[in-house]
């Protein structure tokens, strides 16, 4: 199971919008069991976020993945993938 530490929620909070049309969390705590309600991931670079894509089949199109509204930048150089 993924761990979701202090920045990944944090930037999971503060731009959960990209994604969704109304908050789905409102504190960290419930932000947590979303993120693992989910199995949202946690990768280290820009390849591993194209191999997450490649892997679950989902096709973007030549669009960059990291502009995919399931994928936030953390402020650590990371990504956190969110599929919704």
């Amino acid at each position: 199971m993924q761990e979701y530490d202090a920045e990944v929620i944090k930037c999971f909070l503060e731009n959960q919008g990209k994604l969704f049309p109304e908050p789905v969390a409102g504190n960290d705590e419930e932000a947590e069991f979303f993120l693992e309600d989910v199995c949202a991931v946690v990768v280290n670079t820009k390849k591993e976020v194209q191999e997450y894509f490649e892997e679950e089949g989902i096709d973007l199109d030549g669009q960059d993945p990291l502009a995919a509204d399931e994928v936030f930048a953390l402020e650590d150089g990371r990504y956190l993938i969110v599929e919704g």
